[in-house]
């Protein structure tokens, strides 16, 4: 009789959680290294007990952490996958209603951005003994209908473990999508709370340590015979970099490749990094928050090669960005879904480092046009000249964000991780930051959430912690951010893990002030003024008694205020080297123009505008869109837009 061990399902749960074993080529590490957690009266008895109890029995098996926020939890877990490359990341436990609803967010963003993510929220009975429970969501045309249901669409992997005997089908399940590159997301388990707290008798087998293999697929001989052939007749070819790039761990292989044949590389949000932005054939961000250099170079490329890309529209200038009307694309993806985009007829769907590797052995002869090299060569000596400008202090008493952004790199190191997300400072960081490490840059743009900065800052570092790397994680937020979720620097001060966060405060929503003004909104309903009972809106000129640093200074983190004088830029450049050398985390607060914009990265970005409208601003912006449309190309053929 095989061997068995006497456990509740949590406890069986934990431990095999804690057994599971990511391999990746020669790297071997802890697939779900430790569990988040909030409890109440779904989980406190189940997974809270279990976690307990290996903490007195086991405290290496599966490590607990403390959160202040459900969505933060998954935010936390996003970054440490992004920064240990999909390899690992973080379970997440919440309780039975509000806890678990409070995860979507976090669930819908790390199946956008193709990360790992383990949730494990709480469900009312299974058993439905005491129905309805408190916070137990009831729908008559379906009363086994849960909240947790609402993970389904959000999530690569769902299932509900009804009955102990399930656990084990659904546990090993969920492992192979955490694991698999072209299908990880978000992998939910919901657990109804009477299930958590059953025992059973566990096999062993299912308790001990077990190694999931990352694939690799490499190319198969046909797709990449006509992708080469289609590189081969290529005058103007370009390489759009994603994060597949950098997951694959495949940045010496792109390099080789691009310097091997001159192909010059624009790089989406999730690629930055993938070339240091000083490599000759680096242009930077591509797309609607791109640089002048890759726009330009895209506008004309006949042969687009997309390498792990999943091609938003941020990414392709809504369709806009590439307009030779005989341009084709050659997409390496190891996910299809992404590989066929924009139509492509030469997909190929393999690992981004084993296609460049078969890439750069059948290009081995292949080498740009000198006159195209000089021109992408040209093209990025001068993006670079008008960053520097950017970065130029103004000598304002209240500086605009660019030279806010040239102040944090002087006084960052080379391998510093900027982490991002939603507001003005995405699309600025994409065009000016200056990435020197694979893993400097982690500007979460694929569901671009509010208030991911601190809470996705936090699972980087607490990633790098994991790795005895000790470089310094600056998380840069805007106060519309902050105000969102900056709870999780509690957390911080709790574990005594150092975060250097940068708010800059700019009354307001910058990013969609300015976008509002551009299609004719008024920046109506974007600043933070008081309400004018008058005129019935926030639109007047009484900004908010709000102090976000003394709220900062009341999580218990050091706070550092930078005057709004003509040295706002020096000292903000001289309080991030103090924050370096702190141990402690340190919040800096510096207040911005959101009027004074990064310089003109040639891109678009495809917002609809009112057919009709009574007001003459709405008007003018439909005029300005509808040109803009007709330089957006349809998924097939070549006639622009109507």
């Amino acid at each position: 009789m095989a061997a068995t061990k006497r456990l509740t399902v949590s406890q069986a749960l934990v431990e095999f959680l804690g057994h599971q074993w990511t391999v990746d080529g020669d790297v071997r590490e802890r697939t779900i290294p430790g569990m988040l957690g909030i409890f109440g009266h779904g989980n406190v008895a189940g997974i809270g007990q279990a976690l307990l109890q290996f903490n007195v029995d086991q405290p290496d098996l599966m490590p607990y952490y403390q959160a202040r926020n459900e969505q933060a939890m998954v935010h936390q877990s996003v970054g440490f996958a992004r920064v240990h490359r999909r390899r690992a990341t973080l379970a997440s436990a919440a309780s039975v209603g509000p806890g678990a609803a409070n995860m979507l967010t976090g669930a819908a963003l790390a199946t956008t951005n193709r990360l790992p993510a383990l949730l494990l929220p709480s469900d009312t009975f299974a058993t439905r003994v005491a129905d309805p429970v408190l916070q137990q969501l009831e729908q008559p045309w379906d009363t086994g209908l849960t909240v947790n249901d609402a993970f389904r669409p959000l999530s690569k992997f769902f299932d509900r473990v009804q009955r102990p005997e399930q656990l084990y089908s659904i546990a090993l399940a969920a492992m192979r999508v955490l694991t698999d590159p072209a299908e990880t997301g978000a992998v939910t388990i919901a657990l109804p709370e009477d299930v958590q707290a059953e025992a059973i008798d566990v096999p062993v087998e299912f308790l001990q340590d077990r190694e999931w293999h990352i694939r690799r697929p490499v190319p198969e001989r046909g797709p990449l015979a006509r992708a080469v052939a289609e590189i081969r007749r290529a005058k103007k070819p370009l390489i759009v970099a994603g994060g597949g790039v950098i997951y694959s761990s495949a940045e010496d292989e792109l390099r080789s490749f691009v310097e091997a044949t001159g192909i010059p590389v624009g790089t989406s949000q999730a690629g930055g990094g993938v070339l240091s932005w000083d490599h000759p054939q680096n242009l930077g961000g591509i797309g609607a928050t791109g640089t002048r250099a890759a726009n330009r170079l895209a506008h004309d490329a006949d042969v687009v090669i997309g390498i792990g890309t999943r091609y938003s529209d941020f990414t392709t200038a809504s369709r806009a960005v590439f307009q030779n009307p005989d341009v084709v694309f050659v997409n390496v993806n190891i996910a299809s879904f992404d590989a066929y985009k924009h139509g492509s007829g030469f997909p190929v769907v393999a690992d981004a480092r084993e296609a460049l590797a078969a890439l750069s052995i059948e290009l081995r002869d292949y080498e740009v046009s000198p006159e195209y090299a000089a021109l992408a060569v040209r093209e990025k000596a001068e993006w670079t000249s008008l960053v520097d400008r950017a970065f130029t202090p103004s000598g304002l008493d209240v500086p605009g964000q660019p030279e806010i952004i040239g102040a944090v790199q002087s006084a960052s190191a080379p391998k510093d991780v900027i982490v991002q997300a939603a507001g003005s400072l995405p699309g600025d960081l994409h065009k000016l930051w200056r990435v020197r490490d694979p893993l400097g840059y982690h500007v979460e743009y694929a569901f671009s959430c509010m208030g991911y900065e601190i809470a996705g800052g936090l699972g980087v570092k607490r990633g790098l912690l994991a790795d005895g790397d000790d470089r310094d994680v600056i998380v840069m937020v805007g106060d519309g951010s902050y105000l969102m979720l900056s709870t999780e620097l509690v957390t911080a001060v709790a574990e005594g893990i150092k975060l250097i966060v940068v708010l800059v405060q700019n009354h307001g929503y910058a990013s969609i002030g300015h976008l509002s003004e551009s299609v004719g909104s008024g920046r109506f309903g974007t600043m933070y003024r008081e309400y004018d009972p008058v005129a019935r809106n926030f639109q007047g000129e009484k900004k908010l008694p709000v102090d976000l640093a003394m709220n900062a200074r009341s999580y218990g983190i050091d706070v550092v205020e930078i005057a709004a004088d003509a040295g706002a830029i020096s000292h903000l450049a001289a309080a991030v080297a103090a924050a370096k050398a702190s141990d402690r985390s340190t919040l800096i607060h510096i207040e911005s123009d959101p009027r004074l914009y990064a310089p003109d990265g040639e891109g678009w970005w495809d917002v609809p505008v009112p057919e009709v409208s009574t007001l003459a601003s709405s008007q003018g912006a439909r005029v300005d869109y509808e040109e803009q449309r007709t330089s957006q190309r349809p998924l097939l053929g070549t006639e622009a837009r109507a």
